[in-house]
């Protein structure tokens, strides 16, 4: 039986991320196994390949500043980067990249690779293995302690060729990891700590129309034993659904003719760290292309009520709860939004080197010959030719009360979740969370204190404690509009708000660290600067406050008093001072906050026991075990008078502790 720290299951965004993460928390000597069904689609993007937009772009700011691997990837396949909203306030701009989804998915296994600590199987795992507890005090029942691959899996190996070409840039990206050697007996892996990142795959079904198909993605299986497997451990399991519009090939369509959506000019990068996996080193590093807009009709919008009989999910066909809301079906939108007589359609490269074209806003799973009919009936896309039919996929997961906001389950010590199993929609809130689990399996591993994301200190701690708060009653996506506290949580500084906390938990390497003190240094010459030059109308500062001065002519005046600056951090410094009222006020609701929100809840104490508490109240406490007296105030049930009763049993709980020691 091999040993390792951490296993991940699952290759998909979270499980990057979690792996990752493990192998950089747990340091030297540190071993992480990585299981997938096909190491070749190890970061691959089975929806839309663009990563970022409003609040996810944040996100994968944050991602970038602990460490992790998606925003790196981005920069070196990002085909059309623009930053969103820039019309309005910083703390609602969202950078935004459309990839080549070839190149990303290379980019995350080299990024992988260059790691021994990581070491990759193909296969699927069909059991967890637990133990009794070792003893300790805290915890009882079983323990995660590894994994049981079937048989048939097989060692991985990297493709050091495959690499070379691929930095080269110059044609289709081909996989990194490749399977090797016959397959093998079953047998168990051991670890400290399981994270596991099914995504879509627990016992997934594909619908186009009444065509079903087994598998999470087209092309590739589905994972049966996990579903009874974790039910037979006790956890509450639900069923979503979500869906992919059809690909189209850019030959057969009028491209020229469509109105263009054009990137940034220049591009903004998603990483802190410079872009080296590149032929030429610089960023970007692929060839920028444009998109292209269309739009539904009312002719197709008629064409689909007359179908709904036909579309899975009206039909009853589909067995989940709930689809995306905020995402949703073309059908979902014509039914919702009955008045409207269009919507909007992005068509957008998929590849630099393959004719794929993504249809951004028209995700169905009506039958093949009304997909045709949608399709063709948009202006520009008279003549076009569908490459890949839209489909629906439901799937099992975890209702995410059963998790804390470190991604470990309540049930199964050292069992992590992380991604769509957990109710969320979307890359970067998956690679988030996958960020968060492999920290902690690995500080579980080596016995540290697990880390939990405050929701004052990153748009990843508002998610995991959305999660962990709420029951979500459709896939969990991130806005803006989540977090109180926005205008602390934006775009630009992520890299103050967590690399510090990214550097204690040993996630940042050393390059990151210098590369992060140097911008400090920097960025404080910048606001210095600002407090201290003239201009004709006065100090810098003052002018700087007012909106119609432009970010430019600030830059230049601190250029021309010897300040050097780059423009980033210009921007960042003179956001500070428009917005110093407001950000002032937040940092000090947060203080006030503070105390209830790290406050733990021992989770010894009973709900029944808490005098006055009322039915409601006892009943979220049960099912939620929030981990703080904050998490408490948030549960619906929970009214303010019931998160006062639940603060003093704390407190008389911990004296009863100290007058018993």
């Amino acid at each position: 039986m091999e040993r390792f720290g951490v296993i991940v299951i699952g290759g998909g965004h979270a499980g990057v991320e979690a792996a990752w993460a493990a192998a950089s928390a747990l340091g030297a000597g540190g071993r992480v196994a990585l299981v997938t069904m096909d190491p070749g689609k190890i970061g691959a993007m089975s929806c839309n390949p663009a990563i970022g937009g409003l609040a996810k772009g944040q996100m994968v700011r944050e991602i970038d500043a602990l460490g992790g691997v998606m925003a790196r990837a981005t920069d070196h396949a990002g085909i059309l980067f623009k930053v969103l909203n820039m019309s309005k306030g910083a703390a609602v701009r969202g950078p935004r990249a459309q990839c080549d989804k070839y190149h990303y998915a290379a980019e995350v296994q080299r990024i992988l690779a260059s790691c021994a600590a990581i070491e990759v199987f193909a296969g699927t795992v069909d059991d967890i293995v637990t133990s009794a507890s070792a003893g300790s005090s805290s915890e009882s029942g079983p323990q995660c302690a590894g994994v049981r691959l079937p048989a048939g899996w097989r060692r991985v190996r990297v493709d050091e060729d495959a690499i070379e070409r691929n930095l080269a840039g110059h044609h289709m990206a081909q996989p990194v990891y490749c399977a090797f050697g016959a397959p093998q007996d079953a047998c168990e892996l051991s670890a400290g700590a399981v994270v596991l990142t099914t995504g879509t795959f627990m016992r997934a079904l594909m619908h186009t129309g009444e065509l079903r198909t087994e598998g999470g993605r087209v092309g590739e299986g589905t994972a049966v034993g996990i579903s009874g497997m974790l039910r037979s451990l006790g956890f509450e399991l639900g069923r979503l659904k979500t869906g992919t519009p059809p690909r189209l090939r850019r030959g057969s369509l009028a491209w020229d003719s469509l109105v263009p959506q054009l990137g940034d000019e220049p591009p903004v990068p998603f990483s802190d760290m410079p872009l080296r996996a590149s032929a030429t080193g610089k960023f970007p590093a692929l060839p920028q292309v444009d998109c292209r807009i269309t739009q539904t009709t009312a002719e197709i919008h008629a064409l689909i009520r007359q179908n709904l009989h036909r579309a899975p999910m009206y039909s009853g066909q589909v067995d989940a709860e709930c689809g995306p809301r905020y995402c949703p079906s073309l059908e979902d939108k014509v039914v919702r939004f009955a008045d409207r007589e269009s919507h909007h359609v992005f068509l957008e490269p998929e590849s630099l080197f393959t004719d794929e074209i993504y249809c951004n806003g028209i995700s169905t799973s009506l039958p093949a010959d009304v997909q045709e009919g949608i399709v063709r009936g948009m202006p520009g896309c008279e003549q076009a030719e569908i490459l890949r039919w839209g489909y629906a996929v439901e799937y099992d997961m975890v209702w995410p009360h059963q998790i804390d906001a470190t991604c470990e389950t309540k049930r199964v010590p050292g069992l992590f979740l992380a991604g769509q199993i957990n109710g969320t929609s979307g890359y970067e809130e998956a690679a988030a969370q996958g960020l968060v689990a492999g920290l902690n399996a690995a500080r579980r591993v080596l016995g540290e204190d697990p880390i939990r994301i405050g929701r004052e200190q990153a748009y990843i701690g508002v998610m995991m404690d959305d999660l962990v708060t709420r029951t979500p009653r459709e896939p969990y996506r991130m806005f803006t509009s989540r977090a109180e506290h926005r205008l602390l949580l934006r775009a630009d500084n992520a890299d103050e708000r967590l690399t510090a906390i990214g550097r204690a938990a040993r996630l940042v390497c050393d390059e990151r660290v210098q590369a992060f003190d140097a911008r400090m240094t920097e960025l404080e010459v910048v606001r210095a600067g600002l407090q201290t030059v003239r201009v004709p109308t006065g100090r810098l500062h003052e002018r700087a406050r007012r909106p119609d001065v432009s970010m430019a002519e600030i830059a230049s005046a601190l250029r021309e008093a010897g300040v050097a600056a780059s423009d980033a951090l210009v921007d960042r410094a003179v956001t500070e001072l428009r917005y110093e009222g407001y950000i002032v006020r937040q940092h000090a609701e947060v203080k006030r906050h503070a105390e209830s929100e790290r406050s733990p809840i021992p989770a010894a104490i009973d709900p029944d026991a808490i005098n006055g508490l009322g039915a409601e109240a006892r009943e979220a406490l049960r099912k939620f075990r929030p981990a703080t007296l904050g998490q408490a105030g948030r549960l619906a049930g929970i009214s303010p008078a019931d998160a006062g009763l639940i603060a003093i049993a704390v407190k008389r709980w911990r004296g009863a502790g100290a007058a018993g020691s």
